[in-house]
């Protein structure tokens, strides 16, 4: 099942985060990375409430550190969605969420201590292709020698690490819950984005002194962001709450898919024979993870 729920993760997350990148452009980086928590809450309330009548609701055993993790995973969740959004304006659209799939390999290792997840040699190799491939598709080979003065490439490893950081803090603070999975992990969900929006518009309302500053810029597409965000938050948080989040974001890389399309139509943006390349390791990364998962 979490196949399926991380495969329809990846597609809402490539059309958000297109919308998102338009929406940085025209509005600015805070209320791009806002607009996914706020608008996207809504939602996620109703979700949780079919959840609750479907499955029942959670309870917290004494000692829980769900608080911490939930928090902790909001809060990485803002510094990943805005050093990646930085990335755009600096690099592409395409090198900024290529970067990014870093994530699964660092997940992988925080997971390990954390989690106590273990991953099979074919996975840890899905893995380590999936993450290959992500760099081959951005890396200008030309300016490899000064690789480590480029702030693309600093700002998109460092969205990965936290992108990271979220994903396996979602699934501590989730494990942290008693009841249905489903549930728990649309609970650790909505505390999520309820934190984020606090944190967010607090600050937005802070610069502007407007109230309503939140709700002034581009409505229309800050909605947009919005629902493919948390439809996209529904099928990752689930997936998280299932397996190892490693698994779930290697599978997830399949999104790069979506990348390429939006990179090409929606920005104009040229498709290199490298990035093919990278594409093709991608996908070999999908198959072996999703076989070694399957044995």
């Amino acid at each position: 099942m979490w196949i399926f729920i991380t495969l329809f993760a990846a597609a809402c997350q490539s059309v958000r985060t297109a919308y998102q990148n338009t929406l940085a452009r025209e509005s600015g980086f805070l209320h791009a990375t806002m607009s996914r928590s706020l608008f996207g809450l809504p939602l996620v309330t109703l979700y949780l409430v079919l959840c609750t009548l479907l499955f029942g609701w959670v309870s917290f055993e004494p000692g829980s550190v769900f608080f911490w993790a939930a928090t902790a995973c909001a809060i990485a969740q803002i510094l990943a969605t805005y050093l990646m959004l930085r990335v755009f304006q600096s690099g592409s659209f395409a090198l900024g969420t290529l970067l990014a799939k870093t994530e699964a390999v660092l997940a992988a290792l925080i997971g390990l201590p954390l989690l106590h997840y273990s991953l099979s040699a074919m996975a840890w190799w899905g893995v380590a292709i999936g993450v290959l491939g992500a760099l081959v598709m951005s890396v200008k080979w030309q300016n490899l020698k000064y690789l480590h003065k480029d702030v693309s490439l600093i700002a998109g490893l460092g969205s990965g690490l936290c992108f990271a950081i979220t994903s396996v803090m979602a699934s501590m603070a989730s494990h942290e819950l008693t009841g249905s999975i489903i549930t728990r992990a649309g609970v650790t969900l909505w505390y999520v984005l309820a934190l984020q929006s606090i944190i967010l518009c607090g600050i937005q309302i802070y610069k502007s002194g407007d109230l309503l500053s939140p709700f002034r810029h581009q409505l229309g597409l800050s909605l947009k962001v919005g629902v493919f965000s948390s439809l996209g938050s529904i099928g990752w948080f689930t997936g998280f709450a299932l397996v190892n989040p490693a698994l779930v974001k290697t599978l997830g890389q399949v999104e790069i898919l979506g990348t390429l399309y939006y990179s090409k139509v929606r920005f104009a943006e040229r498709i290199s024979v490298q990035q093919m390349i990278g594409g093709l390791m991608i996908i070999v990364s999908v198959v072996l993870v999703a076989m070694a998962n399957s044995n």
